[in-house]
């Protein structure tokens, strides 16, 4: 066995290195994520920070954590997904060659055993190359948080000893899932059916394939479904979610798919017609490489999609519910400086403070962080078109802001605004959430220490009385504190949250849509690998070297065009719950789609596909037809 195994391996090495290659980009991945995850977690507040930086470090922390964990569940699957199919595609390119074996003598156990010795050894491999580039990617990582100043300059994800069994359990575990469920199939196929490629091995929709392509569409269409009732927060993880559910059924169901859009390319000519054929035959083939792309664009355009999109609502809900014409940015309480002033219709100061809530007893007891804004009721519902249940906020007791994150009615909370302990408040009402956030709780003067008050920064929202001369409005609050318009704030608000979605969507996608498109190539170059003989056959019934490339090129180029198409519909279930998200949280459903990443990340698939398809084919047909052919037999 160690004989015919080192003959495989020298015969089919771009299969193999394929198969090491997922293991060790999908095992840097995972360890990577997991390691900034949990620095990230636990990384200590410094000491001497005063509360408001105290705050931001808090606020930043948890941002990078949140990110983290959506990085580290979107390696994950991709890692699974990715090597679990590698190393399938990798035994059914080898099914007449088990047959063979078969044929010789070899029982199911024999072969079940060569090939998860081989996967075994393959997975060791990868893991071991994966390791040390894992720790490059945490660097990477690493600096890539610090950068967008989601954690303090210098931060760098501690190493932890354990994180050698996670990424041998991730390379080894997952090999042998993809290989087992592989060879399984392959065993039960009957050796003279799998040399001639009829029967069973003919079959590429499996009941596995049907079963899966189903169950995730039907959690695709459960997601998108109750999305709505998530809440911002919740609505666009469903959303995600939805958009990978669809992107696996799809790419389970492709094999039916390929060869219905093979019937619409055209066949003048020997190029069509090769290329045709040659989409018509290898279906198994055609699904594999179409497979990552699906995956790759259905989460990309969703998570593009998701973002955009509710940025553009929190802008559009902001601009309904705020009135006034000014804001002032202060330091304290300054409504009645500012009521005073001639042509000043109403005026309404919110203090930003920041917040601490602890709820739980005993050993229970939990806290969270945020931010809570000092109002007077009357105003802030006047400067709040739709907050008209902040009117039961009087004396000691607290509101639930439009962040939502510091308890709900009925409940009673301990409250720390600065270095101020406000001991326990309870929630006597909530205004309605706002997609664009904001803060967790309300509070009212008569709660706060006023030395609290008088050092925070603070917002006035102005409106003008009727025929209130603008200009001097502006000059006198301006002896206050800066002045711009509540438009420009907005706008102002809208560039800063549309700055802090691309930071997101690179955290997210960045090293995960490289993985993803390396998945792509891989799966190119193992499904030319075993084409050399294809290709001389065509050659000597007529070809030239460079037809054969062309019609290899136009192959490469219909399957990722089936791969962009149904990427495409796996992103639009994400889009249909953004829009019921929105249109819950807004009144206004939303949709924004990044046409420029759109035709960049097709025109990239295309080049990337095509320069692989290209390289590989050209290197296929570099030796004479006729030595092929003698080779092959």
């Amino acid at each position: 066995m160690i004989g015919l195994s080192r003959a495989t391996f020298t015969e089919r090495w771009p299969l193999f290195t394929g198969a090491a290659l997922t293991v060790c980009l999908g095992v840097a991945l995972v360890q990577s994520s997991l390691l900034v995850l949990i620095s990230a977690a636990t990384l200590p507040v410094p000491a001497g920070l005063d509360p408001a930086a105290r705050a931001a470090f808090v606020d930043g922390s948890s941002t990078a954590v949140t990110l983290s964990a959506l990085t580290l569940a979107f390696s994950a699957f991709l890692a699974v997904f990715i090597v679990s199919s590698t190393f399938a595609f990798t035994v059914a390119q080898r099914r007449q060659e088990l047959a063979l074996l078969r044929l010789v003598g070899a029982d199911r156990g024999a072969v079940r055993r060569l090939l998860v010795g081989e996967a075994v050894l393959l997975a060791v491999v990868g893991t071991a190359a994966g390791i040390p580039v894992g720790i490059a990617a945490t660097r990477f990582q690493s600096g890539l948080l610090a950068g967008l100043g989601m954690v303090p300059a210098g931060f760098t994800a501690e190493w932890r000893s354990w994180i050698l069994g996670v990424s041998a359990g991730v390379g080894i575990g997952v090999s042998l899932a993809g290989v087992l469920v592989a060879a399984r199939r392959a065993g039960r196929v009957r050796p003279l059916e799998a040399l001639r490629d009829t029967g069973g091995s003919a079959r590429v929709m499996t009941a596995a394939r049907w079963g899966a392509g189903v169950v995730f569409a039907a959690g695709a269409a459960a997601l998108v479904i109750i999305a709505p009732v998530g809440g911002a927060a919740g609505g666009q993880a469903m959303a995600a979610n939805a958009a990978l559910c669809l992107a696996v059924a799809l790419s389970a169901l492709s094999p039916l798919l390929v060869p219905a859009v093979a019937r619409l390319v055209p066949t003048r000519g020997p190029i069509g017609e090769l290329a045709v054929a040659a989409l018509g035959d290898g279906v198994r083939r055609s699904a594999a490489i179409a497979a990552p792309v699906i995956v790759l664009v259905g989460l990309v355009l969703a998570q593009a999609g998701m973002l955009t999109s509710t940025a553009a609502a929190g802008e559009a809900e902001q601009r309904r519910t705020t009135a006034g014409e000014l804001v002032l940015d202060a330091r304290g309480p300054v409504g009645d400086r500012v009521t005073d002033l001639p042509g000043v219709a109403w005026a309404s100061t919110e203090t930003v403070l920041p917040l601490a809530v602890t709820w739980g007893s005993g050993d229970d007891v939990e806290s969270d962080d945020g931010q809570a804004l000092v109002v007077d009721p009357a105003a802030y519902a006047t400067a709040h078109p739709g907050s008209d249940a902040v009117a039961a906020l009087h004396g000691r007791v607290a509101v639930a802001g439009p962040g939502s994150g510091g308890g709900s009615p009925g409940d009673t909370v301990g409250v720390r605004v600065g270095d101020s302990d406000l001991g326990p408040l309870p929630i006597v009402a909530e205004v309605p959430d706002a997609i664009s956030d904001g803060a967790d709780l309300l509070l009212t003067a008569d709660s706060v220490p006023a030395a609290e008050l008088a050092a925070a920064p603070s917002r006035t929202l102005v409106a003008l009385a009727p025929g209130a001369d603008r200009d001097a409005v502006v000059a006198a609050l301006s002896a206050i504190g800066p002045v711009s318009t509540v438009a420009d704030r907005i706008a102002a608000d809208a560039a800063g949250r549309d700055a802090t979605t691309v930071a997101v969507f690179i955290v997210i996608m960045g090293l995960g849509g490289v993985y993803a498109l390396i998945g792509v190539v891989n799966a190119v170059v193992i499904g030319t690998a075993p084409r050399p003989a294809e290709f001389a056959t065509a050659r000597l019934s007529g070809l030239t070297r460079g037809q054969v490339v062309r019609a290899a090129l136009l192959e490469s180029a219909v399957v990722t065009t089936v791969g962009l198409v149904l990427g495409g519909v796996a992103a639009g279930a994400s889009f249909v719950a953004t829009l019921a998200v929105t249109s819950r949280m807004t009144g206004t459903p939303t949709l924004v789609l990044p046409w420029d990443l759109i035709g960049a990340l097709a025109a990239g698939l295309y080049l990337v596909t095509a320069l692989t398809s290209t390289l590989t084919t050209w290197s296929a047909t570099r030796r004479a037809p006729v030595a092929l052919l003698g080779a092959a037999t």
